[in-house]
């Protein structure tokens, strides 16, 4: 049974900085990428990063040049470096992964496996 589990949300000003982790267990069958969402309140959830098994990024524009993305294949771990933090930024954030065959799409309806969320919520 595949578990993901998010730490390191919280609350922070704008321009400071948070990183997400997430800890993934039984995932033995892999898809070829895990990444981060966030679903603001009233709105749908939203490819935030993805990491292919090869190391290539995907970014979603609005989080371009502010957020990182990596991961450490040993500990099963996911992480996510977010500065520069706007009031905008405000969501729950999910670490997702893929299951074997999926298209490294970063869209919701391509990841098979997800977390329960962390908040994050930055103040102006």
């Amino acid at each position: 049974q595949v578990q993901l589990v998010e730490s390191g949300g919280g609350s922070v000003q704008a321009g400071g900085s948070l990183r997400l982790s997430c800890a993934a267990s039984g995932y033995n069958a892999r898809g070829p990428c895990m990444g981060w969402f966030r679903q603001a309140p009233g709105k749908e959830r939203e490819g935030v990063a993805q990491i292919h098994i090869d190391g290539t990024t995907l970014y979603a524009e609005s989080v371009k040049g502010r957020f990182t993305i990596s991961k450490d294949n040993s500990k099963m771990t996911l992480d996510l470096q977010m500065n520069s933090l706007k009031p905008e930024d405000t969501a729950m954030y999910y670490c997702a992964a893929q299951g074997p065959g999926q298209r490294c799409i970063l869209e919701e309806n391509f990841y098979k496996y997800w977390g329960q969320g962390t908040q994050v919520t930055v103040s102006s």
